[in-house]
C-alpha cells in the first residue's frame, strides 16, 4: 500500500493550535474521490484541501469535509498556500482552479495569503426572526434589534451563508444552537450555514465578532471561516453598514467560543479579498487504501 504526505495547517493565525485547522494533502494527483473522502474523514478537521495539477491554472484544489465534497473553503486555501510558501513558493500572484471557477491567490512576502473570492450574490430572505432565533438558541429581540438597517440575507462569494446580525457579544456567546433546526433552515434558504455576528467585538481594531454553524456540511461550529468572512464583508457593503465610510480593511474575529481564536482580513474593492496567515502544526503521512473498501490507517 502507498503512503501519502498529509499536514494540518492552522489558518488565520500565527499561533499553533489556534485559528482554523485545515487538512492539506500537497500531492493529491491520482487519488480517487473515495480516497480523498476517506482521508478527509480520517483527518477529521472541518475541511481538507487536496492540491492537484491543473491544465487551466497554476494549481487545482478540491475540498472535502469529513462527510462530503464542498466547492470552496477559505481557510483550507489559506492553509494550502501558507504551506507552499513555507516550502519555497515565491511571493506573487497565482491562479487557482476550484469547483466555483478560477480564483486569484496573492502571496505576500510576509506569508500573508490573499484569496480573491467569487462575485457577490446577495438576497434578502423572509423567514422570520423567531424561527432563526429558535434555531440559534438566542433571543429574537436581540436579532431583530440589530437588523434595523442590515436585514437577514443570504450572501455568497463562493459559498452561500445566511447572515444574521445580533446586538451584543453576550448574546452571541450565549447562543445554544439547535443543529437539526439549523440544518433544516439552511437547506430551506439554500445556504451552507449561518454566520451570526455582532459589532461588539473583543479587539479594539476588530470590526466584528462572528460564529458560523454549518451542520448540514458536517461542521457544527467552524472556528474561523474564510468564505463566510468574504460573504459577510460583501453583505455589509451591500446594505451600507458603514454609510459612506466603508473601512479599507475589515478585521473579523472568530473562534473564541471553541478555543480556536483567529482573525480574517477582508478587503472590498472591485472584488472581495480574504487574507490571513497559517502555521503548520502536523506533518506526516497516511496509508492510502487500494480501494474504497479498505480503511485509512495512520502510517
Amino acid at each position: 500500500m502507498d503512503t501519502i504526505r498529509t499536514l494540518q495547517v492552522d489558518a488565520f493565525t500565527d499561533e499553533p493550535l489556534a485559528g482554523n485547522p485545515a487538512g492539506v494533502v500537497p500531492d493529491a494527483d491520482g487519488l480517487s474521490d473515495d480516497q480523498m473522502q476517506s482521508i478527509a474523514a480520517e483527518l477529521a478537521v472541518s475541511e481538507t484541501a487536496f492540491l492537484r495539477s491543473s491544465d487551466a491554472a497554476d494549481y487545482r484544489i478540491r475540498y472535502f469535509t469529513p462527510t462530503q465534497e464542498v466547492d470552496l473553503c477559505g481557510h483550507a486555501t489559506i492553509g494550502s498556500f501558507a504551506h507552499l510558501r513555507n516550502e519555497g513558493l515565491e511571493a506573487g500572484t497565482y491562479a487557482l482552479e476550484t469547483n466555483v471557477g478560477e480564483l486569484e491567490i496573492e502571496v505576500d512576502t510576509d506569508g500573508t495569503v490573499w484569496m480573491t473570492q467569487d462575485e457577490p450574490r446577495i438576497r434578502e430572505v423572509d423567514i422570520g426572526y423567531e424561527r432563526v432565533a429558535d434555531a440559534l438558541g438566542v433571543d429574537a429581540a436581540a436579532l431583530e434589534g440589530a437588523s434595523d438597517d442590515i436585514p437577514l440575507a443570504v450572501s455568497s462569494t463562493g459559498l452561500p451563508f445566511l447572515i444574521a446580525p445580533i446586538t451584543y457579544l453576550s448574546d452571541l456567546g450565549s447562543a445554544e444552537p439547535d443543529m437539526r433546526a439549523i440544518e433544516e433552515l439552511t437547506e430551506e434558504v439554500d445556504a451552507t450555514g449561518i454566520y451570526l455576528f455582532t459589532f461588539d467585538a473583543l479587539g479594539r481594531e476588530s470590526t466584528l465578532h462572528g460564529r458560523m454553524f454549518a451542520p448540514g456540511a458536517g461542521v457544527p461550529e467552524d472556528p474561523v471561516t474564510g468564505t463566510a468572512s468574504g460573504a459577510v464583508g460583501a453583505y455589509l457593503d451591500r446594505f451600507g453598514a458603514f454609510d459612506d465610510d466603508f473601512p479599507e480593511e475589515l478585521r473579523l474575529e472568530q473562534g473564541h467560543y471553541v478555543d480556536r481564536p483567529g482573525q480574517v482580513r477582508v478587503r472590498i474593492g472591485e472584488d472581495v479579498r480574504v487574507g490571513g496567515r497559517g502555521v503548520t502544526v502536523l506533518d506526516g503521512s497516511l496509508v492510502v487504501p487500494e480501494d474504497e473498501d479498505d480503511d485509512i490507517l495512520e502510517a
